[in-house]
Protein backbone atom coordinates (compact mmCIF):
# COMPACT_ATOMS: atom_id res chain seq x y z
CA UNK A 1 0.00 0.00 0.00
CA UNK A 2 1.44 3.34 -1.00
CA UNK A 3 0.93 6.42 0.36
CA UNK A 4 -2.59 7.35 -1.32
CA UNK A 5 -4.08 4.33 -0.59
CA UNK A 6 -3.40 2.36 -3.79
CA UNK A 7 -2.29 -1.42 -3.19
CA UNK A 8 0.87 -1.99 -5.37
CA UNK A 9 1.12 -5.73 -6.57
CA UNK A 10 2.53 -7.85 -9.37
CA UNK A 11 0.11 -8.78 -11.52
CA UNK A 12 -4.00 -8.42 -11.28
CA UNK A 13 -6.33 -11.08 -12.78
CA UNK A 14 -9.72 -9.08 -14.25
CA UNK A 15 -11.88 -11.92 -14.30
CA UNK A 16 -12.85 -15.70 -12.71
CA UNK A 17 -13.87 -17.36 -15.76
CA UNK A 18 -12.00 -20.17 -16.95
CA UNK A 19 -8.92 -18.06 -18.59
CA UNK A 20 -8.62 -16.45 -15.12
CA UNK A 21 -8.77 -19.28 -13.18
CA UNK A 22 -6.20 -20.73 -15.68
CA UNK A 23 -4.08 -17.77 -15.31
CA UNK A 24 -4.31 -17.70 -11.24
CA UNK A 25 -3.61 -21.28 -11.01
CA UNK A 26 -0.27 -20.97 -13.02
CA UNK A 27 0.81 -17.50 -11.03
CA UNK A 28 0.40 -19.68 -8.31
CA UNK A 29 2.43 -22.21 -9.59
CA UNK A 30 5.19 -19.83 -10.40
CA UNK A 31 5.84 -18.69 -6.95
CA UNK A 32 3.07 -15.89 -6.72
CA UNK A 33 1.16 -16.04 -3.77
CA UNK A 34 -2.52 -15.03 -4.01
CA UNK A 35 -3.73 -11.56 -2.78
CA UNK A 36 0.01 -11.18 -1.36
CA UNK A 37 2.08 -11.06 -5.00
CA UNK A 38 -1.21 -10.92 -7.27
CA UNK A 39 -4.63 -10.77 -6.91
CA UNK A 40 -7.82 -11.58 -8.81
CA UNK A 41 -11.09 -9.76 -9.33
CA UNK A 42 -14.48 -10.64 -10.76
CA UNK A 43 -17.31 -8.54 -11.25
CA UNK A 44 -20.05 -11.73 -10.90
CA UNK A 45 -21.98 -12.19 -7.87
CA UNK A 46 -20.30 -15.70 -7.27
CA UNK A 47 -18.38 -18.50 -8.73
CA UNK A 48 -18.76 -19.61 -12.38
CA UNK A 49 -17.74 -17.08 -14.84
CA UNK A 50 -20.17 -16.44 -17.29
CA UNK A 51 -21.29 -20.33 -16.84
CA UNK A 52 -23.90 -19.30 -14.16
CA UNK A 53 -25.70 -17.20 -16.08
CA UNK A 54 -26.52 -19.95 -18.32
CA UNK A 55 -30.44 -20.39 -19.20
CA UNK A 56 -31.55 -23.39 -17.11
CA UNK A 57 -32.40 -25.77 -19.87
CA UNK A 58 -28.94 -26.22 -20.83
CA UNK A 59 -28.08 -28.66 -18.95
CA UNK A 60 -24.42 -30.11 -18.07
CA UNK A 61 -25.31 -33.27 -21.03
CA UNK A 62 -25.90 -30.46 -23.80
CA UNK A 63 -22.33 -28.38 -23.32
CA UNK A 64 -20.41 -28.76 -26.00
CA UNK A 65 -16.68 -29.76 -24.96
CA UNK A 66 -15.97 -28.50 -21.42
CA UNK A 67 -12.21 -28.58 -20.83
CA UNK A 68 -11.16 -29.28 -16.65
CA UNK A 69 -9.31 -26.59 -14.98
CA UNK A 70 -5.57 -27.28 -15.23
CA UNK A 71 -5.18 -29.49 -12.05
CA UNK A 72 -8.29 -30.54 -11.12
CA UNK A 73 -10.99 -32.55 -13.23
CA UNK A 74 -14.86 -32.47 -13.23
CA UNK A 75 -15.68 -35.60 -12.53
CA UNK A 76 -19.08 -37.51 -12.36
CA UNK A 77 -21.52 -34.59 -13.06
CA UNK A 78 -25.17 -35.49 -13.32
CA UNK A 79 -25.75 -34.27 -17.02
CA UNK A 80 -29.50 -33.62 -16.22
CA UNK A 81 -28.71 -30.63 -14.08
CA UNK A 82 -28.31 -27.28 -15.49
CA UNK A 83 -25.04 -26.47 -16.51
CA UNK A 84 -24.85 -23.04 -14.82
CA UNK A 85 -25.46 -25.29 -11.41
CA UNK A 86 -22.12 -27.91 -12.39
CA UNK A 87 -19.63 -25.55 -13.64
CA UNK A 88 -20.45 -23.26 -11.31
CA UNK A 89 -19.93 -25.45 -8.25
CA UNK A 90 -16.64 -27.26 -10.02
CA UNK A 91 -15.53 -23.23 -10.29
CA UNK A 92 -16.26 -23.13 -6.34
CA UNK A 93 -14.34 -26.13 -5.36
CA UNK A 94 -11.33 -25.19 -7.59
CA UNK A 95 -11.13 -21.69 -5.84
CA UNK A 96 -11.51 -22.97 -2.62
CA UNK A 97 -8.82 -26.19 -3.63
CA UNK A 98 -6.22 -23.90 -4.65
CA UNK A 99 -6.84 -20.97 -2.60
CA UNK A 100 -7.32 -18.36 -5.25
CA UNK A 101 -8.44 -15.67 -2.75
CA UNK A 102 -11.17 -14.18 -5.70
CA UNK A 103 -12.85 -10.58 -4.67
CA UNK A 104 -16.17 -10.38 -5.83
CA UNK A 105 -18.32 -8.35 -7.07
CA UNK A 106 -15.66 -6.30 -8.24
CA UNK A 107 -16.45 -3.85 -10.80
CA UNK A 108 -13.48 -2.35 -12.58
CA UNK A 109 -14.00 0.49 -14.26
CA UNK A 110 -10.69 1.80 -16.04
CA UNK A 111 -6.70 0.72 -16.45
CA UNK A 112 -4.43 3.16 -17.24
CA UNK A 113 -1.15 4.51 -17.17
CA UNK A 114 0.15 5.22 -13.51
CA UNK A 115 3.16 5.71 -11.80
CA UNK A 116 6.76 4.13 -12.04
CA UNK A 117 5.91 2.17 -15.24
CA UNK A 118 2.98 0.40 -13.41
CA UNK A 119 -0.78 0.14 -14.88
CA UNK A 120 -3.22 1.50 -12.28
CA UNK A 121 -6.53 -0.43 -12.12
CA UNK A 122 -9.36 1.14 -10.75
CA UNK A 123 -12.27 -0.75 -9.21
CA UNK A 124 -15.22 -0.54 -7.04
CA UNK A 125 -13.13 -1.76 -3.92
CA UNK A 126 -10.19 1.11 -4.58
CA UNK A 127 -7.30 1.42 -6.69
CA UNK A 128 -3.96 -1.34 -7.35
CA UNK A 129 -1.13 -0.07 -8.97
CA UNK A 130 0.31 -3.38 -11.23
CA UNK A 131 3.29 -4.55 -12.63
CA UNK A 132 1.41 -6.53 -15.29
CA UNK A 133 -2.58 -7.27 -16.00
CA UNK A 134 -4.02 -10.33 -17.36
CA UNK A 135 -7.44 -9.83 -19.01
CA UNK A 136 -9.83 -12.39 -18.38
CA UNK A 137 -13.23 -10.59 -18.91
CA UNK A 138 -14.90 -12.42 -22.39
CA UNK A 139 -17.53 -11.99 -24.07
CA UNK A 140 -20.94 -12.41 -21.96
CA UNK A 141 -21.21 -8.56 -20.54
CA UNK A 142 -21.66 -7.38 -23.99
CA UNK A 143 -23.88 -9.21 -26.31
CA UNK A 144 -24.32 -7.46 -30.08
CA UNK A 145 -27.90 -6.45 -30.37
CA UNK A 146 -27.95 -5.38 -34.27
CA UNK A 147 -30.12 -2.55 -35.13
CA UNK A 148 -32.63 -2.34 -37.90
CA UNK A 149 -35.18 0.43 -38.67
CA UNK A 150 -38.41 0.34 -36.71
CA UNK A 151 -37.15 -1.85 -34.07
CA UNK A 152 -37.96 0.77 -31.06
CA UNK A 153 -41.75 0.31 -32.19
CA UNK A 154 -42.04 -3.70 -32.50
CA UNK A 155 -44.44 -3.81 -30.11
CA UNK A 156 -43.18 -7.23 -28.66
CA UNK A 157 -40.51 -9.02 -26.65
CA UNK A 158 -37.40 -8.44 -27.57
CA UNK A 159 -34.65 -10.75 -25.90
CA UNK A 160 -30.90 -11.70 -26.05
CA UNK A 161 -29.49 -15.17 -25.51
CA UNK A 162 -28.10 -13.28 -22.79
CA UNK A 163 -30.96 -13.15 -20.85
CA UNK A 164 -32.55 -16.35 -22.75
CA UNK A 165 -35.03 -17.26 -20.14
CA UNK A 166 -35.78 -21.07 -21.10
CA UNK A 167 -38.75 -22.08 -23.40
CA UNK A 168 -41.28 -21.64 -21.42
CA UNK A 169 -41.27 -17.81 -21.74
CA UNK A 170 -42.47 -18.21 -25.11
CA UNK A 171 -45.53 -21.31 -24.94
CA UNK A 172 -47.94 -19.88 -27.36
CA UNK A 173 -46.27 -17.34 -29.30
CA UNK A 174 -45.01 -16.38 -32.87
CA UNK A 175 -41.15 -16.31 -32.30
CA UNK A 176 -38.68 -15.09 -34.81
CA UNK A 177 -34.87 -16.37 -33.46
CA UNK A 178 -32.04 -14.32 -35.11
CA UNK A 179 -28.64 -15.51 -35.59
CA UNK A 180 -27.28 -18.93 -37.62
CA UNK A 181 -24.75 -19.86 -34.85
CA UNK A 182 -25.50 -22.82 -32.30
CA UNK A 183 -27.24 -20.60 -29.83
CA UNK A 184 -29.51 -19.86 -32.12
CA UNK A 185 -30.33 -23.41 -33.18
CA UNK A 186 -30.36 -24.91 -29.68
CA UNK A 187 -33.26 -21.76 -28.60
CA UNK A 188 -34.94 -22.68 -31.98
CA UNK A 189 -35.03 -26.19 -31.11
CA UNK A 190 -36.43 -25.86 -27.56
CA UNK A 191 -38.72 -23.09 -28.19
CA UNK A 192 -40.76 -24.75 -31.32
CA UNK A 193 -41.92 -27.26 -28.78
CA UNK A 194 -43.41 -24.71 -26.81
CA UNK A 195 -44.25 -21.78 -29.23
CA UNK A 196 -47.00 -21.38 -31.86
CA UNK A 197 -45.18 -20.54 -34.83
CA UNK A 198 -40.97 -20.43 -35.28
CA UNK A 199 -39.41 -18.53 -37.64
CA UNK A 200 -35.27 -18.69 -37.83
CA UNK A 201 -33.69 -15.54 -39.97
CA UNK A 202 -29.81 -15.89 -40.70
CA UNK A 203 -27.59 -12.86 -42.38
CA UNK A 204 -25.72 -16.39 -44.18
CA UNK A 205 -27.19 -19.46 -45.71
CA UNK A 206 -26.06 -22.03 -42.38
CA UNK A 207 -23.24 -24.10 -43.00
CA UNK A 208 -23.45 -27.69 -41.37
CA UNK A 209 -20.20 -29.97 -40.66
CA UNK A 210 -20.54 -33.89 -40.66
CA UNK A 211 -18.53 -36.00 -39.07
CA UNK A 212 -15.97 -35.84 -35.96
CA UNK A 213 -14.18 -32.52 -34.95
CA UNK A 214 -10.61 -33.60 -34.82
CA UNK A 215 -7.55 -31.61 -33.44
CA UNK A 216 -6.72 -31.10 -37.45
CA UNK A 217 -9.99 -29.15 -38.02
CA UNK A 218 -9.54 -27.46 -34.47
CA UNK A 219 -6.39 -25.89 -35.31
CA UNK A 220 -7.50 -24.50 -38.77
CA UNK A 221 -10.39 -23.18 -37.10
CA UNK A 222 -8.26 -21.62 -34.07
CA UNK A 223 -5.49 -20.33 -36.68
CA UNK A 224 -8.32 -18.60 -38.62
CA UNK A 225 -9.45 -16.43 -35.67
CA UNK A 226 -5.96 -16.25 -34.63
CA UNK A 227 -5.09 -14.24 -38.05
CA UNK A 228 -8.05 -11.45 -37.19
CA UNK A 229 -6.40 -10.84 -33.84
CA UNK A 230 -2.73 -10.42 -35.84
CA UNK A 231 -4.05 -8.14 -37.92
CA UNK A 232 -5.84 -6.32 -35.25
CA UNK A 233 -9.45 -6.75 -36.39
CA UNK A 234 -12.08 -7.57 -33.77
CA UNK A 235 -11.83 -11.49 -33.05
CA UNK A 236 -14.31 -13.92 -34.17
CA UNK A 237 -15.51 -16.49 -32.07
CA UNK A 238 -13.97 -20.15 -32.87
CA UNK A 239 -17.25 -21.77 -32.96
CA UNK A 240 -18.54 -19.15 -35.88
CA UNK A 241 -15.52 -20.65 -38.52
CA UNK A 242 -16.14 -24.68 -37.23
CA UNK A 243 -20.10 -24.47 -38.48
CA UNK A 244 -23.29 -26.81 -37.18
CA UNK A 245 -22.46 -30.17 -36.10
CA UNK A 246 -24.99 -32.45 -37.81
CA UNK A 247 -26.08 -34.29 -34.86
CA UNK A 248 -29.42 -36.38 -34.57
CA UNK A 249 -31.39 -33.86 -33.06
CA UNK A 250 -30.16 -30.94 -35.62
CA UNK A 251 -31.36 -33.59 -38.47
CA UNK A 252 -34.62 -33.90 -36.40
CA UNK A 253 -34.82 -30.67 -36.40
CA UNK A 254 -34.47 -30.03 -40.10
CA UNK A 255 -37.11 -32.54 -41.38
CA UNK A 256 -39.30 -31.30 -39.07
CA UNK A 257 -38.92 -27.85 -40.48
CA UNK A 258 -37.46 -25.70 -37.36
CA UNK A 259 -34.70 -25.33 -39.45
CA UNK A 260 -35.96 -23.63 -42.72
CA UNK A 261 -33.99 -20.52 -42.68
CA UNK A 262 -34.97 -17.35 -44.09
CA UNK A 263 -32.69 -14.54 -44.86
CA UNK A 264 -32.29 -11.28 -42.96
CA UNK A 265 -35.87 -8.74 -42.96
CA UNK A 266 -34.73 -5.53 -44.14
CA UNK A 267 -36.77 -3.51 -41.27
CA UNK A 268 -39.00 -4.42 -37.87
CA UNK A 269 -42.34 -3.43 -38.16
CA UNK A 270 -44.74 -2.53 -34.85
CA UNK A 271 -46.13 -6.33 -35.65
CA UNK A 272 -43.09 -8.23 -36.42
CA UNK A 273 -40.70 -7.92 -39.61
CA UNK A 274 -40.72 -6.93 -43.77
CA UNK A 275 -38.29 -7.79 -46.30
CA UNK A 276 -37.75 -5.85 -49.50
CA UNK A 277 -39.79 -7.98 -51.75
CA UNK A 278 -43.17 -7.46 -49.74
CA UNK A 279 -42.83 -10.13 -47.38
CA UNK A 280 -44.01 -10.07 -43.81
CA UNK A 281 -44.00 -12.34 -40.64
CA UNK A 282 -45.83 -11.12 -37.49
CA UNK A 283 -44.51 -12.02 -34.09
CA UNK A 284 -44.68 -11.75 -31.04
CA UNK A 285 -41.12 -12.06 -29.89
CA UNK A 286 -37.56 -11.23 -31.72
CA UNK A 287 -34.98 -13.24 -29.91
CA UNK A 288 -31.20 -12.43 -30.99
CA UNK A 289 -28.67 -14.95 -30.98
CA UNK A 290 -26.43 -12.69 -32.33
CA UNK A 291 -23.38 -13.23 -30.28
CA UNK A 292 -20.92 -11.32 -28.09
CA UNK A 293 -18.14 -8.94 -28.22
CA UNK A 294 -15.16 -8.61 -26.13
CA UNK A 295 -15.84 -6.94 -22.88
CA UNK A 296 -12.26 -4.62 -23.21
CA UNK A 297 -14.15 -0.98 -22.47
CA UNK A 298 -12.31 -0.81 -19.61
CA UNK A 299 -8.82 -1.02 -21.34
CA UNK A 300 -9.17 2.11 -23.62
CA UNK A 301 -7.28 4.81 -21.72
CA UNK A 302 -4.42 2.44 -22.59
CA UNK A 303 -5.36 2.98 -26.43
CA UNK A 304 -4.60 -0.65 -27.36
CA UNK A 305 -7.08 -1.14 -30.41
CA UNK A 306 -5.90 -0.84 -33.94
CA UNK A 307 -7.53 1.27 -36.70
CA UNK A 308 -9.39 -2.14 -38.22
CA UNK A 309 -10.97 -2.25 -34.31
CA UNK A 310 -9.58 -4.77 -32.66
CA UNK A 311 -6.20 -5.16 -30.12
CA UNK A 312 -3.38 -6.79 -31.99
CA UNK A 313 -2.48 -9.66 -29.84
CA UNK A 314 0.67 -11.78 -30.43
CA UNK A 315 0.91 -14.83 -28.95
CA UNK A 316 -1.60 -13.45 -25.32
CA UNK A 317 0.47 -10.08 -24.75
CA UNK A 318 -1.27 -6.71 -26.50
CA UNK A 319 1.16 -5.48 -29.42
CA UNK A 320 1.16 -1.72 -28.25
CA UNK A 321 2.03 -2.18 -24.23
CA UNK A 322 3.37 -5.40 -23.13
CA UNK A 323 2.52 -5.60 -19.64
CA UNK A 324 -1.09 -6.51 -20.71
CA UNK A 325 -2.11 -10.01 -21.89
CA UNK A 326 -5.84 -10.91 -23.07
CA UNK A 327 -6.81 -14.59 -22.09
CA UNK A 328 -9.94 -16.17 -23.50
CA UNK A 329 -10.04 -13.60 -26.39
CA UNK A 330 -10.11 -14.33 -30.10
CA UNK A 331 -8.72 -17.72 -30.75
CA UNK A 332 -8.40 -18.40 -26.76
CA UNK A 333 -11.94 -17.85 -26.38
CA UNK A 334 -13.13 -21.29 -25.95
CA UNK A 335 -12.21 -23.81 -22.62
CA UNK A 336 -9.15 -25.24 -23.48
CA UNK A 337 -7.79 -22.44 -25.47
CA UNK A 338 -9.03 -19.95 -22.33
CA UNK A 339 -6.83 -23.03 -20.19
CA UNK A 340 -3.35 -22.89 -22.97
CA UNK A 341 -3.61 -18.86 -22.84
CA UNK A 342 -3.44 -18.73 -18.90
CA UNK A 343 -0.62 -20.81 -18.87
CA UNK A 344 1.04 -19.32 -22.25
CA UNK A 345 0.29 -15.38 -20.35
CA UNK A 346 2.05 -16.71 -17.18
CA UNK A 347 5.21 -17.74 -18.54
CA UNK A 348 5.61 -14.28 -20.36
CA UNK A 349 4.09 -12.50 -17.27
CA UNK A 350 6.95 -13.76 -15.39
CA UNK A 351 10.26 -12.75 -17.75
CA UNK A 352 8.40 -9.55 -17.42
CA UNK A 353 8.66 -9.53 -13.73
CA UNK A 354 12.28 -10.84 -14.00
CA UNK A 355 13.01 -8.43 -16.51
CA UNK A 356 13.59 -10.15 -19.43
CA UNK A 357 12.17 -8.66 -22.68
CA UNK A 358 9.16 -9.91 -24.59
Amino acid sequence: MNNFGTRELDVVVIGAGQAGLSAAHHLQRAGLRPDGDFVVLDHAPRPGGAWQFRWPSLTYGKVHGMHALPGMELTGADESRPSSEVIGAYFDAYERRFGLRVHRPVDVSTVREGMDGRLLVETSEGAYATRALINATGTWDRPFWPRYPGQGAFRGLQLHTANYPGPEEFAGLRVIVVGGGASGTQHLMEIAGTAAETYWVTRRPPVYREGPFGEDQGRAAVAMVEERVRRGLPPQSVVSVTGLPLNDAVRHAREQGVLDRLPIFERITPDGVAWADGRTVEADAILWATGFRAAVDHLAPLKLREPGGGIRVEDTRAVRDARVHLVGYGPSASTIGANRAGRAAVRSVTRLLDGVPA
